[in-house]
């Protein structure tokens, strides 16, 4: 099966100063991404994250090495078309509405007519932003802007997005909100790339991630895979009177185990805040005030 991205050898360097002196961004990559994933691309900054999505988008062309989306080069039109795009940081036109922003890349992309206009309503409604489309976007929260940045994304209906940084900014609600677009976009067949540095959002949502540094490749695999501790086994139970722990820890003594540490389940400091605060910056709440 064809994958949804391949990379052999991707190298770029870049040109510093007059003296002609080269920066190595990206050192000999080489990645296979299955159609269908989710997945994370991770490091620091400068570790060359922002240059492979620049090359995957056909912005870059590669120092050496190649880069094929779907099977077709990322240079290539074809290839292009198949993409949706949230940067990190999005300029977008803010005399616009949200509903003309969503239009507007609608139209780049080549819909036209009826279809652009049905289209458009369905992202913004998928992306909760029904109520709010039709103000300028200059009114937009940060979380806002990432929502309807989402839906110019997907307005085309690619094949494979390319998020980066989708939470950059947003509260959490919002981008409890995010990873659930997330995984229904997994689940509706496509093939998702993110860039995060909340490590945690990547567990929730990633099946695979590599992690860069320097431009190279140090760590690939399944996220269980890699965050799997095999020496040792945790036992989580009901309520274990002093008594009976005493026990449990002696019978564990006499075969050469020792219990390291005894702690008490917690809730993610993300629930605790859910279950108070419960909703996300769609605009709605601002709508109704």
């Amino acid at each position: 099966m064809t994958p949804a991205i391949e990379l052999r050898g991707l190298t770029k360097d870049f040109a510093v100063g007059l003296r002609g002196v080269r920066l190595r961004a990206v050192d000999n990559l080489s990645l296979r991404i299955e159609a269908g994933q989710v997945y994370g691309l991770l490091g620091p900054n400068g570790s060359g994250k922002s240059t492979t999505i620049k090359v995957l988008l056909g912005l870059l062309a590669p120092t050496t090495g190649t880069c094929a989306v779907f099977g077709n080069s990322s240079r290539e039109a074809g290839a292009r078309c198949r993409i949706g795009y949230l940067p990190e940081s999005p300029y977008f036109y803010r005399f616009l509405t949200g509903r003309e922003l969503v239009a507007f890349y609608g139209r780049i992309c080549g819909l036209r007519g009826p279809g652009l206009r049905d289209r458009v309503r369905e992202v913004i409604a998928w992306v909760g932003m029904e109520n709010s489309a039709d103000r300028r976007v200059e009114t937009y929260s940060k979380g806002m802007l990432q929502r309807i940045g989402l839906a110019q994304a997907l307005v085309h209906d690619p094949e494979l997005v390319i998020l980066d940084e989708p939470t950059a900014g947003v509260d959490p609600a919002g981008a409890v909100a995010m990873a659930g677009m997330i995984l229904q976009l997994k689940a509706a067949g496509k093939t998702v790339l993110i860039t995060s540095h909340l490590l945690g959002q990547i567990e929730d949502v990633c099946d695979r991630v590599a992690i860069l540094d320097h431009g190279r490749l140090v760590l690939e695999g399944g996220v269980g895979e890699l965050t799997r501790d095999d020496q040792r086994v945790a036992l989580v139970m009901k309520e274990l009177p002093a008594g009976e722990l005493a026990e449990l820890q002696g019978w564990l003594g006499a075969r050469g185990r020792v219990i390291e540490s005894i702690d008490r389940p917690r809730a993610r400091l993300e629930q605790v805040y859910l279950q108070r605060v419960g909703r996300s910056d769609s605009g709605d709440e601002k709508e109704r005030s």
